[in-house]
C-alpha cells in the first residue's frame, strides 16, 4: 500500500510541475555569464591567538582559526552578482583562557581583484565552551552578498570575497610570523 502511494505521488509530480510552468510562464534556466568570485581566507588573518605574557603554551588564552570558505553565486544579464558564503571556523580554549565564553570578531570584504576593497563588514560570533571542552567548531552562513557590476559582461572573476579575523597588532605580528601552538 505504501509503495503504491509513493508511486502515485511520483506519477503526479510531472503534472504538478507542468502546472507551475503554465502558471508562471516559461521556466528557463539562466547560467552565469562567467565564473564566481574566489572566496578565500586571508592568510595573515586566518588565526587568532591570545597570549598573556611570554610566548609559551601555558600563556595561551582563547584561539580561533578560519578553516575555509565555500560560496555559490548567481548572475546573468545586467543583474548584480549575488553570492552565498559559508565560513568554517574552529575555536580553542587554552590554559590561560578565563571563563567559558568568548566573542570573536571577523570580517568579510568584497574586493575588486588586485585593486581595492569595495565593501568590508565586521561580524561577531559568541562561542560558549562546555565544561572540559577545548575546541568548538562552527559554520557561519551568509546569504545574498551583493556585488555590483559596472557592465553586463563584467565577470565574477574580477572580484574576490575575503574573510579574516579582526586582530590586534600583536596578534597580527604573531600570525605573520608563522608561529603556532598545537595540541599533541
Amino acid at each position: 500500500m505504501m509503495q503504491s502511494r509513493n508511486l502515485l505521488v511520483l506519477a503526479a509530480l510531472p503534472l504538478v510541475l507542468m502546472g507551475c510552468k503554465t502558471v508562471s510562464g516559461v521556466l528557463e534556466e539562466k547560467k552565469n555569464i562567467g565564473p564566481c568570485p574566489a572566496a578565500l581566507v586571508l592568510w595573515d588573518a586566518a588565526r587568532k591567538v591570545e597570549i598573556h605574557g611570554a610566548e609559551k603554551y601555558e600563556n595561551v588564552g582563547f584561539t580561533g582559526e578560519l578553516l575555509g570558505t565555500r560560496s555559490f553565486c548567481k548572475y546573468y544579464d545586467d543583474n548584480p552578482l549575488t553570492a552565498d558564503l559559508d565560513i568554517d571556523m574552529a575555536f580553542g580554549r587554552g590554559p590561560a583562557a578565563e571563563g567559558d565564553t568568548k566573542e570573536y570578531k571577523y570580517f568579510i570584504s568584497v574586493v575588486r581583484k588586485d585593486m581595492a576593497v569595495i565593501n568590508k563588514q565586521v561580524f561577531s560570533t559568541n562561542i560558549r565552551f562546555k565544561s572540559g571542552e577545548q575546541i568548538v567548531y562552527r559554520t557561519e552562513h551568509f546569504g545574498k552578498i551583493t556585488i555590483p557590476r559596472a557592465k553586463e559582461n563584467t565577470s565574477g572573476s574580477n572580484f574576490e570575497i575575503i574573510v579574516g579575523f579582526e586582530l590586534t597588532p600583536e596578534e597580527l605580528e604573531f600570525s605573520r610570523s608563522g608561529k603556532r601552538f598545537r595540541l599533541n
